[in-house]
């Protein structure tokens, strides 16, 4: 289980003030299922609000202990029927694979009457990464550069 210092235990009631419950105990108790629901919201928001539907006391501070020492969570608040509890979030390191490119984008095209009275031609298109839209309002594909076979014969010979 996750021990907070007083200061922080305070800065953690505040911030949970504002939130409303994500996870709710029915009269089944704490399942296994309801188990990996907190453990998932913990994950996603670091600290959550779980409401208990039942009346016994006891019942409720037991649920809170086992909550936190299963899921390595510190208890912040217990008030009713609401349990505040804080665990924080894993950092996830997102990388870019190199050989991917720009993913697809909507764009609107925007082509003036052929007279010049009417109204304008509106369009709505989806690119891929590779394409672009002209100045006329065509699209294009980027195609791959062409390498002179004189300046790739030259790097080699060095």
């Amino acid at each position: 289980m996750l021990k907070l210092s007083p200061a922080e235990r305070s800065e953690l009631r505040s911030e949970a003030h504002g939130l409303n419950p994500v996870v709710m105990i029915g009269e089944a108790g704490l399942t296994p299922s309801v188990l990996k629901e907190i453990d998932a919201s913990l994950n996603a928001h670091g600290l959550i609000k779980v409401r208990v539907f039942g009346d016994d006391r006891d019942a409720r501070i037991e649920m809170y202990e086992n909550i936190c020492e299963k899921l390595g969570a510190a208890p912040v608040q217990h008030i009713g029927k609401l349990l505040v509890m804080y665990r924080p979030k894993k950092e996830e390191v997102k990388g870019r694979n190199e050989k991917r490119g720009k993913g697809l984008r909507e764009v609107t095209i925007v082509k003036p009457s052929p007279s010049g009275t009417k109204k304008p031609t509106v369009t709505k298109v989806i690119l891929k990464g590779n394409e672009r839209v002209t100045a006329g309002g065509n699209i294009k594909r980027a195609k791959p550069r062409q390498s002179s076979i004189k300046k790739s014969s030259l790097g080699r010979t060095r």
